[in-house]
């Protein structure tokens, strides 16, 4: 596609684009936020170069122009004084995140988007890495493709304790905190994007177990499907600058933030968009299992 409003870079053959002439701490009109948005879906993941004037309410507010904001986190707190902001200053106050995931698939409607920005980048290291689900599913041979779409998944917070043992004490601090209330969430494992229609692998690091499968099977076909997911050609890595904003299909994608920077300060804050249920191409939703997320998407809880 293009626009009138700005330029359009692909960064990579299957996903991302960078967007060249929008300043995101301007009040932008209706129309930059609808090809803004058509970027996104397009693309999946869309970059901004040079954003140093856009603090963290201009960042709240642009989030906004896309859909009701969640709070931070459902149990990781915000930064203070900004309720919508999740501070990851790693190395500090944050555990680094050095896995293949989709935002906070354990709640039963996951973030449409999240919108990242840079503040401070180690001078080597600490690129992203994101991979497109729904190219990931047209690359499954038919055999496997109606494997996946037969296939629902239980996400959660929680992590198999048998791997904390390790751990130095900072990441078992921030794992207690992560785990503070635990939720699971019956998704499917192809998701119908709702403006789209396409469809696209929703697993990542929160699947814990295929539904009907033991964890040793469900493992095992979790590392094939991700396979597809995490092909070279289906990503793209993004170099990261201080000023940069990166904005991304939640529903879509997965990423990967990269721990190759040591002992260098990493310090970034995330706002995320409100997202829908994930419907199944048979029309079926996703189910939460445990905990109630409708603080975290601020909506009122449902009595059954």
């Amino acid at each position: 596609m293009s626009s009138q409003y700005f330029d359009i870079k692909p960064v990579a053959g299957r996903i991302g684009a960078e967007i060249i002439g929008v300043n995101l701490s301007n009040h932008l009109s209706d129309e930059i936020i609808s090809d803004i948005r058509k970027v996104l879906v397009q693309y999946k993941v869309i970059f901004f170069r040079g954003q140093e004037q856009l603090d963290a309410n201009g960042q709240v507010a642009f989030a906004r122009r896309f859909g009701e904001v969640t709070t931070a986190h459902p149990t990781v707190p915000s930064l203070p004084d900004h309720p919508e902001v999740l501070d990851l200053n790693y190395g500090k106050t944050t555990s680094r995140a050095n896995s293949w995931h989709t935002d906070v698939t354990f709640v039963d409607r996951p973030p449409l988007g999240s919108i990242l920005r840079a503040l401070v980048i180690p001078p080597a290291g600490g690129d992203t890495i994101w991979a497109n689900s729904v190219t990931a599913y047209q690359d499954l041979p038919n055999y496997l493709r109606n494997l996946a779409d037969e296939l629902w998944a239980v996400h959660s917070n929680a992590y198999d304790y048998a791997t904390g043992f390790d751990l130095p004490e900072d990441v078992k601090a921030y794992r207690a905190v992560f785990t503070s209330t635990v939720y699971e969430t019956l998704h499917p494992v192809v998701r119908v994007h709702p403006e789209t229609g396409e469809r696209g692998l929703f697993i990542g690091g929160f699947v814990r177990q295929f539904r009907g499968l033991s964890t040793t099977e469900s493992d095992d076909i979790l590392r094939l499907l991700q396979a597809y997911v995490t092909r070279p050609e289906n990503t793209v890595r993004w170099r990261w600058q201080v000023g940069d904003v990166a904005f991304w299909d939640n529903r879509a994608t997965q990423h990967y933030a990269i721990a190759d920077y040591g002992d260098q300060p990493r310090h970034v804050q995330r706002v995320t968009i409100v997202g829908d249920i994930p419907v199944s191409i048979d029309g079926k939703q996703s189910q939460a299992i445990k905990g109630d997320s409708s603080a975290y998407n601020r909506r009122e809880a449902v009595a059954v």
